[in-house]
């Protein structure tokens, strides 16, 4: 954490609100997860899934203890008084394990800050999202928070739409990014942005890159040619290959021809990566560093991997995403997935604005795009009037075994 007498307030504009937001809210937590909010509470004194496959787990990977929800459940009790919010996620279905994983997370949320403002009620999109849109606009609900993947979103808002309801969803597809669909996905191209300059800063002056040619590879691709133009450095070569092809292996021979280069941005998943590393080690190229974004937090196999060593990524810091972890696991007994935190950070923000919204009345989403913006698991974050979300990212090294911070997330959204 950084020296809180040296840093400058990453919430200029809204601090005095926010110290007097934390302290409230301090006053609701329970004891059993006070470290949680006294880490939040710290952060905001010195400061502030995805759409494609390879950001969200495929289905069956981390089975919950708990019975899995009905198609509408209420997680608060049903209230008149209280602001009604739908929280649309695949409960069932091939995503179901992940979609419960998010719904525990709001459901740890609302007991943690011993909220009473909020009715939370979570439907089923693995029956159709469209179909779970419809019921929740027709019960009432002004917020909807959710759903999981981008095409969903384009679902869910040709009926929430109309009827003035805005949405909140855990996707990074920014093509689905609006004035009032706002993404609490991780976006990709700033994870992109955040390692290229810092290796820039460390010396690097010529890149390259390789991804899958999925939209998670085509957008951190197009990131990348983007900020290597804005910082003035050299674009050696971009590769892209189909997973599960020989065509990975010619990408990589391509690379390792193309003379001198002084960092390979591998915008791949931590499976992909850990091939494309060894690949790349295998066919020639030693010195270059490798980079990586967010999505190599939440593999734990890449720290192992010896030709990883020494590579940086950007990514949200895990500091107070540990205590969460604990937390959930001492209450639902499993590790929580690295993407609940976006569960559990949607219902913070939802409180905090809460506390201004009457009852009845459209959701304000002006207070969703304050440039001070929100604290949460994974650090600071804001959302922009076109719906994107900016992230305070920290810079991660992978070090034998674990990955170590070397470079902390800057104390102030513009800062590099």
């Amino acid at each position: 954490m950084m020296n809180s007498n040296a840093a400058k307030p990453l919430l200029p504009q809204v601090e005095n609100e926010n110290r007097s937001f934390f302290r409230a809210a301090l006053d609701m937590i329970s004891n059993k997860y006070m470290n949680i909010i006294r880490k939040l509470s710290a952060l905001m004194l010195i400061s502030a899934l995805a759409a494609c496959q390879s950001v969200i787990p495929k289905g069956g990977q981390n089975p919950e203890t708990t019975a899995p929800v009905a198609k509408r459940t209420t997680i608060v009790s049903n209230d008149a008084e209280r602001h009604r919010v739908a929280l649309l996620l695949p409960i069932t279905g091939p995503d179901g394990d992940v979609g419960q994983a998010i719904a525990n997370a709001t459901a740890l949320a609302l007991q943690d800050t011993n909220d009473k403002s909020l009715r939370m009620t979570t439907y089923d999109t693995a029956g159709g999202a469209k179909q779970a849109a419809e019921r929740a606009i027709a019960d009432g609900n002004r917020l909807i928070i959710g759903p999981l993947r981008g095409d969903n979103v384009v679902e869910v808002a040709s009926i929430s739409k109309p009827a003035n309801v805005p949405i909140i969803t855990f996707s990074n597809d920014i093509g689905v990014a609006s004035h009032d669909i706002f993404l609490l996905g991780h976006l990709p191209t700033q994870s992109v942005d955040r390692i290229l300059r810092f290796a820039q800063n460390r010396g690097a002056k010529r890149f390259a890159t390789i991804a899958p040619a999925n939209l998670y590879g085509q957008r951190s691709t197009s990131a990348f040619l983007r900020t290597v133009r804005d910082i003035g450095a050299v674009a050696v070569t971009s590769q892209s290959y189909n997973e599960g092809t020989n065509e990975l292996d010619a990408a990589v021979k391509k690379i390792a021809s193309s003379g001198q280069i002084d960092a390979i941005l591998i915008a791949a998943n931590g499976a992909e990566a850990v091939k494309i590393a060894d690949a790349l080690r295998a066919n020639g190229v030693k010195n270059a560093k490798f980079l990586g974004t967010d999505l190599w937090n939440i593999s734990t196999r890449m720290a192992s991997t010896k030709s990883l060593y020494g590579a940086w990524f950007a990514t949200v810091s895990d500091g107070v995403f540990n205590d969460y972890a604990a937390g959930y696991k001492a209450r639902y007994g499993t590790t929580p997935l690295r993407l609940t935190s976006l569960g559990y950070d949607s219902v913070l923000l939802t409180v905090r604005i809460a506390q201004d919204w009457p009852i009845y009345s459209e959701f304000p989403v002006d207070r969703l795009i304050e440039q001070g913006g929100f604290i949460g698991v994974d650090g600071a974050f804001r959302f922009m009037p076109d719906g994107l979300s900016e992230r305070a990212l920290e810079v991660q090294e992978v070090q034998n075994g674990q990955y170590v911070t070397i470079e902390a997330a800057p104390s102030t959204f513009n800062q590099r």
